[in-house]
């Protein structure tokens, strides 16, 4: 394991360097990203200038729950992104020079890019949490604490378990990239508001199937206090860090198994 963190810094380092080469470029991008993020929050406010409350949320909650799910998703996006190629690397044959080296072809898709402009959106997302705790009440126990500080990783594993999941219908398919794309780009979309005011399909959907609920919904009701509207079990608020271990082992068992029964390029 150290040994890979050791590799994957290296080849983060040039990466970014690289990235950097180009400053004005960088700026622009990372600028140009974060105004669009901030667009995005700007429906929410919107939102709520015509309607005081979402079922029992408030402006305070809700923008809590889209800053969350916003920070996971923009380290999730800013580390494994570049999924969204995969499915080119497997028509091409590229992939298949990945499995001819000594290191393990997830880590070296991983490994391949990072994408720092997307820390805007990160950082669009913090802006958003510091306006959400001043507009709401909390009542912080070391308890709130640990959970707030680990509903992030929890969160950018569980989005990066879907994104790996979706890139092994590359496999199979000649290109699942749209597909992919509704549970991960759509994910976060559908993640930034509580699940209670969707329908009882989609809401099923979201907790039990592609565990997006456990993105930020349960860890917000423990830290903010607040009754579950739909009557769920209160164990739920805590199960994020069980969830996203269960997330990441079945995205590495679909992977596994989807390079197992790869063909190549040439068939």
């Amino acid at each position: 394991m150290a040994e890979h963190i050791l590799v994957w810094r290296r080849l983060v380092g040039a990466q970014i360097r690289a990235q950097l080469q180009y400053r004005l470029s960088f700026v622009l991008d990372f600028v140009g990203s974060g105004v669009i993020s901030f667009i995005d929050f700007l429906a929410v406010l919107v939102l709520f200038h015509n309607v005081p409350r979402l079922n029992t949320w408030d402006v305070g909650e809700v923008a809590f729950l889209y800053a969350l799910s916003s920070i996971s998703f923009a380290f999730t996006d800013m580390l494994v992104g570049h999924f969204d190629q995969f499915p080119q690397k497997v028509r091409d044959g590229n992939f298949d020079i990945l499995l001819v080296r000594p290191r393990s072809p997830l880590f070296q898709v991983i490994a391949s890019d990072l994408a720092l402009r997307r820390l805007a959106k990160a950082v669009q997302g913090g802006a958003v949490l510091v306006y959400a705790l001043q507009h709401v009440d909390v009542h912080w126990t070391a308890g709130r604490v640990g959970m707030l500080l680990l509903s992030i990783p929890c969160g950018i594993v569980i989005f990066a378990s879907v994104w790996v999941i979706g890139a092994c219908l590359a496999f199979w398919t000649t290109d699942g990239g749209e597909f992919t794309n509704a549970f991960t780009y759509g994910g976060n979309f559908l993640a930034q508001y509580p699940i209670d005011i969707y329908s009882t399909w989609l809401r099923r959907f979201l907790a039990y199937i592609v565990p997006l609920a456990f993105v930020c919904y349960f860890p917000a009701l423990y830290i903010l206090g607040k009754p579950d509207p739909l009557g769920l079990p209160r164990f739920l608020e805590f199960s994020s860090p069980a969830v996203a271990v269960a997330a990441a082992f079945v995205a590495s068992v679909v992977w596994r198994f989807a390079v197992r029964h790869y063909r190549s390029a040439g068939g």
